[in-house]
């Protein structure tokens, strides 16, 4: 069998193999809710052979939002239809994650695929639109661009409250049956904000020294395990480095993880970017020596970031350079993605058992008909 087919386990947890969905946001969420079509995006995944399928990063508070089309877990009435989606993906399969997330001063920002905020009044209320004012460690917008408004300053009320918050969505996410969570500590929202020297230019103990800008990430963290069950594994996304100069680095990435190991994080998901500057070029593999840096400094981790080969997937296992590999446009371009590189990578015979019972047999008729992957 592969490496990227056995079975990965973090604490209590075991997963059926080491494919993991990537998050990836929406933007069709009204009011923070889950709807018909979260249930059948990530529902293919499951159905597609993955072994961990993470949502989308989920405000933990209405204003941590990217847009107002993400999901949210800031209300008790947002578990039932994750619920759902929960038992579906756990039915067939795949352990489920959900990123707990706040954007600082990149919220608030148009939906992704509109000319910034062109809503019509009708469509503003058929995809029920809201706006709001950023918070922010620092009252500096993220850019000139007049997508991203000018943020206020977050007081430590805001702080104590916000750490809160992220406590509070945890303890949702294990109600409503999560198996996981990961905090978005990445991509240059509110925790990466408090980390980079970028955008934290604050004077009280919550900036300037690395130690003082890793505060807030770490006081999140302790309140998200204190409130998340001690046998399930508490992951973190982190942009290993800013990618722009001045920025956070891989250095400080490796400081912080391994004080994050120490309050109980498992895994760290190695991302990288977030800010102007971003210097790093976008290609296959890009981001998978980071994930080796990190994990080589002694805490498991999931690389990322146009992996499409299978057998690309099995050496970075092989070589030690992750634990997990995850996919995002790559499983978007084909769901089945998990099942086809394990004909790939093992051919016929014990693959066809990630098919689904209800089209394994049938698929193995056409393939045996076919004379293809026997």
């Amino acid at each position: 069998m592969s490496q990227l087919f056995t079975p990965f386990t973090l604490r209590g947890l075991t997963i059926r193999n080491r494919t993991v969905i990537a998050p990836m946001c929406q933007y069709t969420s009204q009011h923070g809710f889950a709807n018909d079509w979260h249930f059948v995006h990530l529902g293919r995944f499951a159905l597609g052979g993955f072994g961990l399928v993470i949502l989308e990063a989920t405000g933990v508070t209405p204003e941590a939002r990217i847009s107002y089309g993400d999901l949210g877990l800031w209300d008790d009435e947002h578990i039932a239809p994750l619920a759902h989606i929960v038992q579906f993906l756990k039915a067939e399969g795949s352990a489920t994650g959900i990123q707990l997330a706040h954007a600082g001063r990149k919220a608030a920002t148009p939906i992704a695929w509109r000319h910034g905020f062109d809503e019509t009044e009708a469509e503003k209320a058929e995809y029920a639109y809201e706006t709001w004012i950023p918070e922010a460690p620092s009252a500096e917008r993220h850019s000139d661009n007049p997508a991203f408004q000018m943020p206020v300053e977050l007081d430590k009320a805001g702080i104590h409250r916000l750490v809160q918050s992220f406590a509070d969505a945890a303890r949702r996410a294990d109600q409503a049956g999560f198996d996981t969570v990961e905090i978005h500590g990445a991509h240059g929202y509110l925790i990466n904000q408090f980390l980079s020297p970028l955008a934290n230019h604050r004077t009280d103990e919550y900036g300037g020294s690395r130690e003082n800008r890793m505060r807030f990430a770490l006081e999140v963290t302790e309140a998200v395990r204190a409130a998340w069950p001690e046998e399930k594994p508490l992951l973190m996304r982190l942009s290993v480095t800013d990618g722009s100069p001045g920025g956070w680095s891989i250095d400080d990435t490796i400081a912080l993880s391994l004080e994050l190991k120490s309050l109980g994080v498992d895994m760290i998901h190695c991302s990288s970017g977030g800010f102007d500057g971003y210097s790093l070029k976008s290609a296959p593999l890009y981001q998978v020596q980071l994930s080796k840096a990190v994990r080589a400094a002694g805490i498991p981790t999931i690389a990322v970031g146009l992996i499409d080969d299978p057998y690309d997937a099995e050496r970075i296992l092989e070589s030690g350079e992750a634990d997990l590999v995850a996919f995002a446009r790559t499983a978007l371009e084909d769901p089945n993605w998990a099942i086809h590189a394990r004909h790939i990578l093992e051919g016929g015979g014990d693959a066809y058992q990630l098919w689904p019972k209800q089209a394994r047999n049938r698929i193995r008729d056409r393939d045996r008909v076919l004379g293809i992957r026997q």
